[in-house]
């Protein structure tokens, strides 16, 4: 599939615009029909699969791919609707609201359970357990942590080996970090004396799942919580130092989603590649850079999985949020 990724390079003085980006890539570049560009919170890695797959039964459709924090996403669609055919994020929450502002086109013809998509408009296409993502090293000898409370423990027995050494997210700019904390909440108050504990050694906090692991991986932390199971599996296969928890109290689990752009101007072939993205499994599930697949409700999982409705909302709402990014930094800046 070389042939169809092409990196883009963007010559000067379009030059500080193109550092915007976490990536950016063409696919199948010099098709002769539609130029899909899709915006993505999802790395290239795992990502590129999935488009590799769709330009090969599309020939003559190329894909420019954009990669961005889930916040950023959010502001620049908002911002820019026109800019992008598809927005793929996985910020529930985010994404739910750009729907429900009208943000998005309702696809008549995708066929989804009622449970995996929103009026026709936002589709879910994986199922993604947060994880706790530790360095084997560091509990050489000691109890693995399979639930918050051990974890808890574990921290407050050794302070000062874990001081500077645990990561999560920043919630004050990562959306997926404020999807995962405000559902943790609502599951349990545990939430809460972890992020105390967790602040009292100087955590250490991060935009995203992927920096985070690679801080893990390097050693820099020895604990990150809350990270993208399906990165973190990806990273584990490679680095034998790094073990994927999920935890048993209560697991927090996310729907990856897309949507196409109101304002699209490629309606037909972006409708295409979301039938493409939900109907088909293009990439093999053994494969180190796959995303998971969609768990059907009823299956053999005891995740919760966080629903796709308007509960999702409730911490968007501009007082609740205030109120709880104020609670998170009285218990995280310390």
């Amino acid at each position: 599939m070389r042939s169809l990724v092409t990196l883009v390079f963007l010559a000067f003085p379009c030059f500080l615009w193109a550092q915007d980006w976490e990536d950016q890539l063409v696919f199948n570049d010099g098709a002769e029909g539609a130029h899909l560009r899709i915006i993505s919170s999802t790395d290239t890695v795992l990502f590129a699969p999935l488009i590799e797959g769709f330009v090969a039964r599309n020939p003559s459709i190329s894909v420019e791919y954009f990669v961005s924090g889930t916040a950023d996403i959010d502001r620049r669609v908002r911002a820019s609707p026109d800019a992008f055919d598809i927005v793929v994020s996985s910020a529930m929450d985010l994404q739910l609201k750009l729907a429900n502002d009208g943000f998005a086109l309702a696809l008549k013809d995708i066929e989804a359970p009622h449970w995996t998509q929103w009026h026709q408009s936002l589709f879910a296409f994986t199922t993604e357990p947060a994880a706790i993502v530790i360095n084997r090293e560091a509990f050489e000898g000691q109890d693995i942590p399979h639930t918050r409370q051990s974890l808890i423990e574990a921290l407050r027995e050794r302070p000062e080996e874990f001081r500077g050494k645990v990561g999560t997210y920043d919630v004050r700019e990562s959306g997926l970090g404020y999807l995962f904390a405000t559902q943790d909440a609502r599951a349990s108050e545990t939430y809460w004396r972890l992020m105390e504990v967790m602040g009292g050694l100087d955590v250490r906090l991060y935009c995203c799942s992927g920096e985070m692991i690679n801080d893990l991986a390097d050693g820099k932390i020895l604990v990150a919580y809350n990270v993208l199971g399906s990165y973190a599996a990806v990273r584990a296969e490679r680095k034998d130092a790094l073990e994927v928890i999920f935890p048993t109290d209560f697991q927090t689990t996310m729907m990856r989603t897309a949507l196409v752009s109101e304002e699209t101007q490629e309606p037909d072939a972006a409708e295409a590649f979301i039938n493409y993205l939900i109907t088909e499994k293009p990439v093999a599930q053994d494969s180190p850079s796959s995303l998971p697949p969609l768990v059907l409700q009823n299956g053999a999982t005891d995740r919760e999985t966080i629903g796709l409705n308007p509960s999702l909302l409730t911490f968007l709402d501009d007082l609740k949020r205030k109120k709880f990014l104020s609670a998170w930094e009285n218990a995280v800046i310390q």
